[in-house]
């Protein structure tokens, strides 16, 4: 990849538009907060990978919108977010291909795990009018496996510790993520 782009959102509702011209990954880190991202692929044969973490206290929402302006684009979205109260969360996600764009790919993961009573909800939306195109979407809402948290506990660990070693690998989930950047983040983690 060619660039890499580190954004953290802490208590402040954020808006983002970028046009993406060169291949881009994108790490977005949300603390308690709102975010609105429209990307637009600019260039043909551009990639894009946008990973969005979030830890979520309140009433909160990702609205996210990918439109591919160009054939042979590629788009990969990971939305992973914790719930951690009883507060809303809600992930609206759109991959978007136009009729002149061929040859894209268009996929996006949504997760969001609620820690007690939280409400949250995945819109995800693949606004394709393409029939070349490769797209997928995932949505998943629930809680910390109670199967991986006995396994790592029957190894030796404490229930806080399998906690959160399952909450670190959910939320920072790539393996290039320069840890540096993002130390309020990690700090947030140990928090929950």
């Amino acid at each position: 990849m060619n660039k890499v782009l580190y954004i953290i959102d802490e208590k402040k509702d954020t808006n983002y538009q970028y046009n993406i011209c060169e291949d881009t990954v994108i790490y977005h880190f949300s603390i308690d907060s709102s975010s609105k991202v429209e990307i637009n692929l600019l260039t043909e044969g551009v990639t894009l990978y946008y990973y969005y973490n979030n830890i979520n206290y309140g009433d909160h929402f990702l609205n996210i919108r990918v439109n591919h302006k160009e054939s042979n684009t590629h788009s990969e979205l990971y939305n992973h977010g914790v719930n951690v109260e009883n507060g809303k969360l809600d992930y609206y996600v759109e991959g978007c291909v136009p009729k002149n764009s061929s040859h894209c790919i268009c996929n996006q993961e949504n997760q969001i795990m609620n820690m007690m009573d939280g409400k949250s909800t995945i819109f995800p939306n693949l606004l394709i009018d393409n029939y070349d195109v490769d797209s997928n979407h995932s949505a998943y809402i629930g809680k910390l496996s109670e199967e991986k948290l006995f396994y790592m506990m029957s190894r030796g660990l404490t229930e806080e510790e399998a906690n959160h070693l399952l909450l670190n690998g959910f939320l920072i989930n790539s393996d290039s993520i320069d840890l540096s950047k993002i130390k309020k983040f990690i700090k947030e983690i140990k928090k929950i």
